[in-house]
């Protein structure tokens, strides 16, 4: 699990590129209206995001469209699964404990 691509995350603007470009490609405009910003801010959050190997850029005719690489993602969730597992055991334990507290006659 590469470092890079929790740090491109970190920024709240890049996160919300990344949930818009799970809906498809996008240019650098229409990143920047929906999220109200101005086209060289865009620019710049969409360089963070390709560097880290987030996004790809595609060349239609006179346009440049970002479309996410879903593989950083997959490699950060099979990562995450392992803290998973581990919550989700704990979670039952405290579960498993507080029914016996719950059955437990009351002195």
């Amino acid at each position: 699990m590469d470092s890079t691509t929790f740090s491109a995350l970190a920024e709240p603007h890049r996160l919300r590129i990344v949930d818009l470009l799970a809906g498809g490609p996008l240019s650098v405009g229409e990143i920047a209206e929906r999220l109200q910003l101005r086209q060289p801010q865009a620019s710049k959050h969409l360089k963070v995001l390709l560097e880290a190997g987030l996004v790809e850029v595609e060349a239609e005719a006179n346009r440049r469209n970002y479309k996410l690489r879903i593989q950083p993602l997959q490699q950060m969730d099979e990562w995450l699964e392992r803290y998973r597992r581990i919550w989700n055991e704990r979670y039952d334990n405290l579960e498993r404990y507080l029914q016996k507290m719950q059955e437990k006659p009351k002195s």
